[in-house]
This record gives structure tokens, sequence and C-alpha cells, in this order.
């Protein structure tokens, strides 16, 4: 079958065995490209590229994949907190992912659809449980002002996200096609003030000097940019008078608290302790806002031209936000 890899350091497009052996096998749908990924031809890894994955088990239901594996016996799994699993391992990185005709996965990581989701759109479930937890974590609460800074594909979610809580929500972006996608979502474009949570959805110094520029005292400033760079904190002066507290978030989790309006959070008979549950909150979210949808998915490739649709994902000036393979 033909699947994704980094060959010679470029994105390539090869011939690949049929996966064996146990889990649920998987058609596969849809695969996003993160920005993640494009660091992926840098480690030069052996496994099939992507983990934003959507397709259909052999009987037809349609379905998200979950990408996180867990152990679900560490301290922090049991703690309830399983994105920070001692044992975390990622599909697309440690096992085979979703750029392929074919996936095999933990049944664990199965999440079928909520009506209304359709399976092409369904490859979103995972970057908008990033921004879900990303909120969660902060504190976002109804009435908060909330800026988001960056208009990628996280930073798109974290409008989605933030309003659905209730927030009044600005967005900060370099492109004008995301201040269109923004004002689309319900964004303002034009920061101004002081906000309550700062979402810094870049990963970027500059990016961090503007959150905190922004934070008003006291206020929050979450993280789930990845600083593939490293960092050296700007505005510590600023940062420590006004006690702006600084919050990193990683991935997704249980959805403890989460409630992102009547219509989005957990519902009675959803367990606590669900290894998916903000994942399952994210689906829910995005069959509730289909325009989110439509605003994030800029482009869709077949698998054949994988090439293409990295050189364009690469290209944030050239109008891309999501990506998205289709096999």
């Amino acid at each position: 079958m033909r699947a994704v890899r980094t060959v010679d350091g470029a994105f390539t497009l090869v011939e690949v065995p049929e996966p064996s052996g146990d889990g649920v096998l998987l058609e596969v749908a849809a695969a996003g490209i993160c920005g993640s990924d494009l660091h992926m031809v840098d480690f030069g890894l052996p496994t099939t590229v992507g983990h934003e994955v959507s397709g259909w088990t052999i009987d037809g239901t349609p379905v998200a994949v979950r990408p996180t594996l867990t152990c679900g016996t560490c301290d922090r799994c049991l703690a309830g907190e399983v994105q920070q699993c001692r044992e975390q391992g990622l599909y697309g990185l440690v096992r085979d992912g979703g750029m392929a005709d074919r996936i095999l996965v933990d049944p664990k990581c199965v999440l079928p659809l909520p009506d209304g989701l359709p399976v092409a759109d369904a490859c979103l479930v995972e970057p908008v449980a990033v921004s879900v937890h990303a909120v969660a974590t902060a504190g976002v609460e109804s009435g908060h002002r909330v800026l988001v800074v960056g208009a990628g594909t996280i930073g798109l979610t974290a409008v989605a996200a933030a309003r659905a809580l209730g927030a009044d929500v600005d967005l900060s972006a370099r492109h004008d096609h995301q201040r269109v996608a923004g004002e689309r979502l319900g964004a303002g474009v034009d920061p101004s003030g002081e906000y309550d949570v700062v979402v810094e959805a870049v990963g970027t110094e500059a990016a961090m000097s503007t959150a905190i520029g922004h934070a008003r005292p006291g206020g929050t400033v979450s993280m789930p940019g990845v600083y593939w760079d490293g960092l050296a904190l700007p505005e510590v002066m600023t940062m420590f008078l006004k006690e702006v507290r600084l919050v990193p978030s990683s991935m997704y989790g249980c959805a403890r608290g989460v409630h992102l309006g009547h219509r989005h959070g957990p519902v009675a008979g959803d367990p606590e302790d669900d290894p998916a549950g903000e994942m399952r909150v994210a689906a829910r979210l995005l069959a509730d806002v289909p325009d989110l949808a439509d605003v994030l998915v800029t482009h869709r490739f077949g698998l054949d031209e994988a090439a293409e649709a990295f050189r364009v994902a690469v290209d944030r000036s050239a109008g891309a936000i999501k990506v998205v393979l289709e096999p």
C-alpha cells in the first residue's frame, strides 16, 4: 500500500507492507498536515507520517483516531492526567501514522464520530482537542476577554474553543487570509488593551512577548505552541510586575471539568477518566460549528500529491491554513 515517509530529507510517497498484528484496521479518509509534521524531516524516522487522522472501520463506521498512546498505569495516568503519561507515544512518530491508505491502531484510540461530523473533516478532531485542552488548563470562563496570538490551525481552533466557553475573543494574525478566517469564527482582529487570558499559539519569542504584554495583571498566558528553537523568556520584568502566569499546555486529556457550553462538554454517561475525553469534546464542537472545518481546511490533496501538499503547507503566506491528504 502507499504511505508518506521521510526519504533522503524529503516527504516521499513509498510502497510499504500492509499493516499487520493486533489492533483495529482503518481505511484512511483524511490526514491533516500538522506544523510538527514539517519537522519530521529533521528526525529521519522510518515510520509513516501523520497523527491527525480519520477513517472507517472494516464495518464502515466513521471514526477519528486518538494518536496518543498512554500506558494507563503510571502515576500521571492514574491521576487522570494522561497527557502527562511517562510512557507516552504517538502515531506518526513511534508507530506508523495515517498518511497512508490504511492504519492499524489500538482499539482504545478509535473514536466513533458524533452525528453531523463528516469523516472527511474528522481529521481536525486532534488539533481542535489541543485547543480544548489549552483553554481549559488556562481557566477560560464565560465573560473573559481572551486574545489568541497566532492564526494557524491551533490559533483558530483556540478562537472557537474559547468562544464556545462564552469568552469575548480577539485574534492577532500575521496574514490577511488568517484575519478573514478569524472574523468568520467570530473573533475581533484588532487587539487592544489587556486580556484575562492570552493563548500563545505560535511558539516563538516574539509571540510570547506579545502575549505577556497583552496579559492583564494576574492574567494567564496559555502555551500550546511548540518552541522548536527553544525560548529565551522575554518581558521578564513585565511578567514579574504583573504576576502573569505561564501555563504550558500539551496535547489533550480526560476532559475533567471541560464544559464548552451544554452542547460541547461531557454529557451524562461520559466517564471522567476517559483518556479521549477532550477529543470527544472536540468532535462535538466540530459537529456543532460546521463553519470551523470550512474555515480551517484550505487545501485537499490526494495521497499521490503528498510532495505538493507539504510544499503548500510550508508556505503560509500563500493562503494555507490546514492542508489535508485524502487517499
